[in-house]
């Protein structure tokens, strides 16, 4: 009997721990079932939260890179606008000093023109007034040249009427006093 007794033991043991296993097992299937679908709903749930999050961040890039790109477009089209404006105030200014360039050049023209007349008015003038210098100072070796002629003759002709004997008073005659 005391064989028995070990083998009874430990198969009503075995019995009680088999059954407790079963129906435990049979729970924690129930339990693994329940959380995998609590963990399946939870992921879906993440992952629809995700793709919401994720299609929110999509709007809100596309927003962004819309509202960038019309920005950018603006500043490129106000860039572009200032440049032309820029561009027509230069040739603008061009155009008025290129005028007053060749309004200038034709009055610097005229007035090397009056330049050349009166830089030949002046030489004629100085070339004039010489030659009258040269005339007045011929004139004036002409006078003395007569004036010189003159005293030669004059003093010619007083000499010849004192060599003469027209120009000699006679003598004197003093009576002979006896």
């Amino acid at each position: 009997m005391k064989k028995w007794m070990y083998v009874i033991s430990v198969g009503s043991m075995l019995a009680i721990f088999l059954f407790f296993y079963f129906t435990h097992l049979k729970e924690a299937e129930i339990r693994d079932k329940a959380r995998a679908a609590q963990i399946a709903q939870q992921q879906k749930d993440d992952a629809d939260r995700k793709a919401l999050i994720e299609a929110k961040a999509r709007e809100d890039a596309t927003a962004r890179a819309a509202a960038r790109a019309a920005d950018e477009a603006k500043k490129e089209a106000d860039k572009v606008a200032k440049w032309e404006a820029d561009g027509q105030k230069i040739k603008d200014q061009t155009d008025k000093y290129n005028t007053e360039a060749d309004r200038l050049s034709k009055q610097a023209a005229r007035l090397e023109i009056q330049l050349d007349t009166l830089r030949n008015d002046k030489e004629k003038a100085n070339r004039e007034s010489f030659e009258l210098a040269k005339r007045v100072e011929l004139a004036k070796i002409a006078k003395r040249n007569a004036e010189l002629e003159i005293q030669r003759m004059t003093e010619m002709i007083a000499r010849r009427a004192a060599d003469s004997l027209m120009a000699r008073p006679p003598a004197p005659v003093f009576p002979k006093s006896s």
